[in-house]
């Protein structure tokens, strides 16, 4: 029985979280999604126009009026939704239209579509693994992976981040095993990093072991022509299973899919829950995804202004005296360290005209706080010299210009 005492038990957990600065607050946009946005904050407010720096909007699409009016198109074409899962009444023509074009981008023989990545890779472990298999993942892959890994029976181990050695160590361990499957982010969301994909396909020929690559943060702009980090590292032909989604930079919405061998495929089909019971992908966002996968088939474009946007904001911020973490993505993690300074300077940013949001435990380890910002195609360079001066009157307001960690750790604390 939720009674007065367990009332107060909880807003006095919630109370504490405020005093100690981490409390995250709402913010509510009253405009489409884009470089420039119109926010209600705090809650109550005037809207007032800012630039967004934190949004997985990388390609700029998710507001494009093509896409939009693909979308639309979709909608009158094909109705507001299935009422259905896939495998009773819920596929139409266009699903099967987006799984194709998406095997022929990722360069792989088949490819389902599933309501989210998360439900992707909730449903493909249990899908294609049982008890006798291992899985080997990289600590620091997406919570969405470490969920679905917990839904099924295989062992479960893990190397150190980005470590091969490491890897090669684990994969010995487990020659035992019917099969292994390596499990790993393509980009790491939170730090911005590329595992080695190359090397880690050695070792998973030298092993005889499978590979799963979730490429949510990669797909549709890593890669000379943005197939993402298995291109980048020309692997293409040697990746086994790729997850994926339509919520970031291919087109922003929703949506996510399973891709790689034929019949690894097909026993998602089979037996991946999430499809087996979860509503299809709504015809609008099927259709948008079709003209966003033609769109950035069709050019570059955007990828390399995205490129260029990333390689200026990285030099200019680093010039202006802060950390930054991470290799050369969209995702630049600026390194603050403790909690409540990322949170005050997030808002402090906002002021100033820049929405970010300060990450810290337990989104990213205690002790590695920071304002993660993520560049997108759609930043002109006067969007970012405006950021970068807003990091410099911020970062000096708080006496962080030109300190390395330790500089920091010993002026604010972990």
């Amino acid at each position: 029985m939720y009674t007065k005492e367990t009332r107060g038990l909880f807003a006095a957990e919630i109370e504490n979280i405020k005093e100690k600065g981490l409390y995250k607050e709402k913010r509510f946009i009253c405009s489409p999604q884009g470089a420039e946005i119109e926010v209600e904050y705090p809650e109550g407010a005037a809207h007032e126009k800012v630039l967004n720096f934190c949004a997985n909007n990388y390609l700029g699409l998710s507001s494009h009026p093509d896409v939009v009016e693909a979308a639309h198109k979709g909608l009158d074409a094909r109705g507001y939704g299935m009422s259905s899962v896939r495998f009773i009444c819920g596929t139409q023509d266009i699903h099967r239209e987006l799984q194709d074009k998406m095997s022929a981008f990722l360069g792989t023989e088949a490819t389902l579509l599933f309501p989210s990545c998360m439900d992707a890779n909730a449903g493909v472990f249990e899908a294609v693994l049982e008890a006798d298999d291992v899985i080997i993942a990289d600590r620091l892959i997406h919570a969405s992976l470490v969920d679905g890994i917990r839904l099924c029976s295989a062992n479960y181990d893990t190397f150190k981040h980005m470590n091969m050695k490491h890897l090669e160590k684990k994969l010995i361990l487990h020659q035992d095993k019917r099969t292994r499957l390596i499990v790993t982010d393509g980009v790491f969301s939170m730090d911005g990093d590329l595992i080695q994909l190359d090397e880690l396909c050695d070792l998973a020929d030298k092993y005889d072991a499978m590979v799963l690559v979730d490429d949510s943060h990669a797909s549709g702009f890593i890669g000379k022509t943005g197939r993402g980090t298995h291109e980048h590292f020309g692997v293409m032909d040697r990746i086994d299973l790729i997850t994926t989604t339509f919520g970031k930079g291919l087109g922003g919405a929703s949506g996510g899919c399973v891709s790689g061998h034929a019949e690894l495929i097909e026993l998602c089909r089979q037996k991946a829950r999430p499809y087996l019971f979860s509503n299809s992908m709504a015809p609008s966002i099927v259709a948008g995804s079709i003209k966003v996968i033609e769109l950035i088939t069709a050019s570059t474009e955007r990828r390399d202004k995205l490129e260029w946007n990333t390689k200026y904001f990285r030099e200019q911020i680093t010039a202006a005296g802060l950390q930054v973490g991470g290799q050369d993505t969209p995702i630049v993690p600026v390194m603050l360290y403790n909690a409540k300074l990322a949170n005050d300077m997030a808002r402090d940013m906002y002021a100033e005209g820049i929405y970010v949001i300060g990450f810290f435990f337990p989104v990213v380890p205690a002790g590695a706080a920071r304002i993660r910002v993520q560049l997108s195609a759609a930043h002109e360079k006067a969007h970012i010299d405006k950021a970068v001066a807003a990091f410099k009157k911020i970062g000096e307001k708080y006496g962080i210009l030109g300190l390395d960690k330790k500089g920091i750790v010993e002026k604010y604390g972990l």
